[in-house]
């Protein structure tokens, strides 16, 4: 991976916080991938309830997101314990409000606006994709 980044860095037009950036967008779309065939498999293939698929979906999601961002996005190491502690709990806690967050966009285009579910979990991906980075960026992995 540091090979990838000097290399991508190597570019004039690139710098750390486009890098930040890009890796994030990166890893976020393998999160929301995870997130998106989770809950279809558990919504449409095993026909649970779309909030209990979201929630199976969203702990996936967000244990790849966690080591993802914690090694590539924001390259957070060599913490003590209590520093990890405090980024573990401001991670996890400021991504069950994303869930909320989530859970609401749902709960609107599916029960509300009749949306199909996928596609509602699509929508909601969005939003919560920039409600994570600005929460990890601003609170989480600060540098």
């Amino acid at each position: 991976m540091k090979q990838f980044k000097e290399f991508v860095l190597s570019f004039s037009f690139m710098n750390e916080s486009r890098y930040s950036i890009l890796i994030y967008l990166i890893t976020g779309g393998i999160t929301t991938l995870i997130n998106i065939v989770t809950f279809w498999v558990f919504e449409s293939v095993i026909g649970w309830n779309y909030t209990i698929a979201n929630i199976i979906a969203w702990v996936a999601a967000v244990l790849f997101a966690y080591v993802s961002n914690k090694l590539y996005v924001f390259e957070s190491r060599g913490l003590t314990t209590s520093e990890l502690f405090k980024e573990i709990t401001s991670f996890f806690s400021l991504r069950l409000l994303s869930l909320v967050f989530d859970l609401i966009v749902m709960w609107i285009c599916i029960s509300l606006l009749k949306m199909n579910p996928l596609i509602a979990k699509v929508l909601a991906n969005v939003v919560v994709l920039i409600l994570n980075y600005i929460f990890s960026k601003l609170f989480i992995f600060k540098k």
